[in-house]
């Protein structure tokens, strides 16, 4: 039997951030390899409890991030990290529309 109570802790506890990305023709692999590069650095962060990027099968130039914070203060802080730094401008100049929408979780289990 699926223990709710630990999904609610793991997935539905924290601060969300749901990011949309559309790469510009022939960035697509160089969005892939920036999105691949921060998982590591951005996993070992003490705020991040998730970071998931993920590639359309249907159109390789589409990109969605699943991020999962503590709190707010730990996307704060992962915005102002040195490795997210280091690549947000190459990231956005790469990318035709960028889209970073962060939630909270209001339904009870």
């Amino acid at each position: 039997m699926l223990n709710t109570d630990n999904i609610s802790n793991l997935l539905n506890e924290g601060f969300v951030v749901a990011i949309r990305i559309q790469a510009k023709e022939g960035e697509a692999d160089a969005v892939a390899e920036i999105l691949n590069n921060l998982v590591a650095p951005t996993m070992a962060e003490e705020g991040v409890k998730v970071f998931l990027p993920y590639r359309s099968p249907d159109d390789p130039s589409s990109f969605f991030v699943y991020e999962i914070y503590h709190d707010k203060s730990g996307w704060d802080a992962h915005n102002s990290s040195p490795h997210f730094l280091a690549v947000v401008d190459d990231l956005k100049s790469k990318a035709a529309h960028r889209e970073r929408i962060p939630f909270v979780p209001f339904a009870e289990f």
